[in-house]
């Protein structure tokens, strides 16, 4: 069995995605979609994320790139578990990362971008899900705000709805997937 299909029987087993094809889930565009994918409980349990990290390390392995983060609050333990993966991996690679706040502090330095960024650093944004890109994108745009050059994205499902990684690609971004919602569906056939 393949690590994608691993992680993709990991958000069964984990009870991290979910599909209803009568009454759907309400996304946070206000839209109805029939499949639920809730990165945040699969990231809770240790072999997923290790999964995902692994996957991630090698999607990104022949990128060129210091640093890499998103939004507040699903990109937190994304960033965190490959870069943690890549700097003990081999080849080892250290990419600091960074987290992008949902508004600016209005204390301290008042920072909208938490963590080791330096102007001119290459940027890898993650987030958990692609639906129409909104997310993914307000983190480009703030990234780009602070002089991060931002070529390329990860995320761990696109959810192939709302034309997310066309938006996506529009903006110049070469985005990765770790799976897509045909992954998750097709894994409901398989035995765990």
């Amino acid at each position: 069995m393949t690590l994608r299909e691993q992680l993709a029987i990991a958000f069964h087993d984990t009870g991290s995605f979910k599909w209803d094809r009568t009454n759907g889930f309400k996304l946070a565009s206000g839209e109805i979609s029939p499949f639920y994918v809730d990165c945040r409980a699969l990231m809770s349990h240790p072999e997923a994320r290790r999964l995902v990290a692994r996957l991630a390390y090698d999607a990104l392995i022949n990128v060129e790139f210091d640093c890499l983060g998103g939004l507040e609050l699903g990109a937190i333990p994304i960033a965190l578990t490959i870069s943690d993966f890549a700097c003990a991996a081999s080849p080892p690679r250290i990419w600091r990362t960074f987290v992008v706040r949902k508004q600016a502090k209005e204390h301290g330095l008042g920072k909208l971008i938490e963590g080791s960024i330096h102007p001119g650093d290459r940027a890898v944004i993650v987030d958990d899900v692609l639906t129409s890109g909104g997310s993914l994108l307000k983190a480009v745009g703030a990234a780009r705000d602070a002089g991060l050059q931002v070529n390329h994205a990860l995320v761990i499902v696109d959810r192939q709805e709302q034309d997310g990684k066309a938006r996506i690609e529009k903006e110049t971004i070469h985005l990765r997937s770790l799976l897509t919602i045909q992954d998750l569906m097709d894994a409901i056939k398989k035995p765990s």
